[in-house]
Order: C-alpha cells, then sequence, then structure tokens
C-alpha cells in the first residue's frame, strides 16, 4: 500500500516581519496542509544579503504557539551551528511547546556565508556530514535521558542531502525521513540510492518517509511523477515577502 500523500509549506524567516510570518503561518495551517517548515540561515539566501532575518529555532518557538494542528520543523538545520547535546534540548522544548508536533530536519549546513560570518569553520562537504553522523545518536541520547522527553517519547529525525556515498548512507542507518531536492528523474534516481544503501544497511525502505521541497512552481505541475518517484510528501517553498501560496493551493487540490 502507497504512503498517504502529505503537502507542507516553508515560510522563510527573513525579508518580512514577524507579523507576515505569523499570518503566513497560519494561512498555511487554514488551507490545511500537514506541516509547516521555516530554514535555518544566519543571513538571507537571496534579495537584500543584509535584510532583516530572524533565528530559525527561536522563530519555531513562535510557530509552536501560533499553531495548533501543523506539524513543523525546520527544514533544515545546520548541524554546523550548533552543539548536538545544545540542540536536543532545543528541539526537545520545541516539541513540549507544540504539543508534540516536531520534525527534527537535519542537514550538514554548508552555506559559506553562515559560518564565516558567524566564525565556525568552513570544513568540507564530507566533514559536515560526518558531523551530522556523529551528532544524530548524541541527540536521540538526550531525549531518553533529559526530562521533560518529547512529548511522544521521541521526535522523528528528517535529513535534508542530495548526497550519494555518504548523506543518503546515513539516512538510511539513522533517519525517519529523507528530503531531497531536484525534479522527478533526479529524485527517482536519488531514491533508488537509498533503496541500495537501506539493503546494505539491513533497514526496511518503506520504513522512511520520503519527501522533496519544491521551489518552482512549474514543479507542483509534475507531482504525479514525484510519486511515482516514490515521494509522499510535499514541502513547497513560498517566497518571502511575497508569500504566494497559489502553488500549495493547487497541490492541495491536487491531493483531493
Amino acid at each position: 500500500m502507497s504512503a498517504p500523500i502529505r503537502v507542507s509549506v516553508q515560510v522563510q524567516p527573513h525579508h518580512q516581519p514577524v507579523a507576515a510570518m505569523r499570518d503566513a503561518w497560519q494561512r498555511a495551517e487554514a488551507l490545511g496542509v500537514d506541516g509547516l517548515f521555516n530554514w535555518d540561515h544566519l543571513a538571507p539566501r537571496f534579495g537584500d544579503l543584509d535584510g532583516d532575518v530572524y533565528e530559525c529555532w527561536t522563530t519555531l518557538g513562535a510557530m509552536a504557539e501560533a499553531t495548533s494542528r501543523v506539524q513543523i520543523g525546520p527544514a533544515v538545520s545546520a548541524i554546523t551551528l550548533r552543539n548536538p547535546a545544545l540542540l536536543a534540548d532545543m528541539a526537545r522544548t520545541v516539541d513540549v511547546l507544540s504539543g508534540g508536533r516536531l520534525i527534527l530536519g537535519l542537514g550538514g549546513g554548508g552555506w559559506e556565508r553562515d559560518l564565516l560570518d558567524a566564525g565556525y569553520p568552513l570544513g568540507t562537504a564530507r566533514s559536515r556530514l560526518e558531523e551530522l553522523e556523529r551528532a544524530i545518536p548524541i541527540i536521540r541520547q538526550r531525549w531518553r535521558e533529559k526530562s521533560p522527553p518529547p512529548v511522544n517519547g521521541t521526535i522523528p529525525i528528517m535529513v535534508g542531502t542530495n548526497g550519494e556515498q555518504l548523506g543518503l548512507r546515513i539516512v538510511a542507518e539513522h533517519a525517519d525521513g529523507w528530503n531531497g531536492l531536484g525534479d522527478p528523474p533526479e529524485i527517482a534516481r536519488l531514491s533508488a540510492v537509498l533503496n541500495r544503501w537501506c539493503e546494505r544497511v539491513g533497514r526496511d525502505p518503506a520504513e522512511i518517509e520520503r519527501s522533496v521541497l519544491l521551489i518552482y512552481p512549474r514543479q507542483v505541475d509534475r507531482a504525479a511523477e514525484y510519486v511515482e518517484a516514490g515521494i509522499s510528501h510535499f514541502i513547497y517553498s513560498v517566497r518571502s515577502p511575497a508569500n504566494d501560496f497559489e502553488p500549495v493551493e493547487r497541490l492541495l487540490a491536487w491531493r483531493g
């Protein structure tokens, strides 16, 4: 049996005031989406690179209080920016604030501007993924040990990566979900790579939810192709400050 299709929205915490972000979060929930995400950058990724920007996790705390039904989380939190024990406690806190609705999205966090402007070493793509692999067991262990625990006992971990040699192996070994980026043929190819990693590490590939981050309205028109490629969770990134929900509405109408 195929997995039910889920539709989520990513709202970037930059180039807009807090009131506009809150309005976008509540509008997304009212539309009937399943999840609501932000991202983890210390400076805007597009537009005025010195424009207004809000930190990921404090923004998620506000999102937890402003919504009541949708799952929430970062897509994705950069493992390079925070000690894993601290990140575990931040996630646990937001999970409790939201009543158990958190998805912990994690990634290698390799955007140079974030790292260098904040005084972090840049490292390499591989060293950042190795840091992620070391961090996930620490995070899960801390959830087991600290009080109060996550509302549902644990928190689902989604890893965002297109890395075939290391990233997707980390997904196979450690994650509850995978988030990829690309058009359907690329996602289908990467999903097959993930299946092979699951076979190598002895993991049932059906245990891993597969999601895609959509950044162009044209990608919505290929939703059926993404499903054929193995995707069951669509995360559409509305662009601030416009926050155009028309592609999200089309996704929801297509899903029915």
